[in-house]
């Protein structure tokens, strides 16, 4: 999954950034609302946690502009003032959570995840295809009850699937959602990850999960 992280103070940007890489997020990363706001209008993210109090652009005004061009992107708002009338605005704007600091990073976490199952509609942190369990709270992953382990890439490559279980995903859309906005990768990187998981997911005697469709992209599941 992709985040945008819009925060003009350094500190508390480089550690959520490193913890939601450490989370097996990609993140893209902006110290003031002027660049946020290109970077909000530029990708498709499945999460953007935005600070309000930001130099050059507010983090509300960046908000009212994602909505005004009809951007469904869940947005999380990050503030220092607790007041009622404060929260109130946010939601109104079109905010989808809100968070006042200072903050357990725990919390925060847990809140993106939850942001990103409501966008795909799992309700359930333990998603499931067929005898494949992924839970998004642990991330762990089991076959037919045996755990498999994954790496960081693989786990976010799988779960960006299981989130679209049943549907084509194309690579560009792999891509975007798992890879940082300067991210320099090879062209092939999306075919080598599926390679990957499929010798991890694909056993002996079960039924394949990972199908390709050639010229459209990947699709988990029936």
């Amino acid at each position: 999954m992709r985040v945008l992280f819009v925060e003009d103070y350094e500190p508390l940007r480089t550690s959520v950034s490193q913890g939601l890489r450490e989370a097996g997020f990609a993140v893209d990363v902006s110290a003031d609302g002027e660049e946020g706001l290109w970077y909000a209008e530029s990708c498709d993210y499945d999460v953007i946690i935005l600070d309000i109090m930001l130099p050059v652009v507010d983090g509300l005004t960046i908000l009212k502009r994602i909505r005004h061009l009809g951007r469904a992107i869940p947005v999380l708002l990050l503030t220092a003032r607790d007041t009622v009338q404060d929260r109130v605005r946010g939601l109104d704007l079109g905010a989808d959570d809100y968070l006042v600091k200072p903050f357990a990073f725990e919390e925060l976490l847990a809140r993106v995840r939850a942001m990103v199952r409501r966008k795909y509609a799992a309700k359930d942190p333990v998603l499931r295809i067929e005898d494949l369990e992924i839970d998004t709270a642990r991330r762990t992953v089991r076959r037919a009850g045996r755990p498999i382990e994954l790496t960081a890439r693989e786990y976010a490559l799988l779960e960006f699937l299981a989130l679209r279980a049943g549907q084509v995903v194309s690579r560009t859309d792999i891509w975007e959602h798992l890879y940082e906005f300067d991210a320099s990768v090879e062209s092939n990187v999306v075919n080598v990850y599926i390679g990957y998981l499929r010798r991890k997911i694909e056993q002996p005697g079960l039924p394949r999960l990972i199908h390709t469709r050639r010229g459209q992209g990947y699709m988990l599941g029936q």
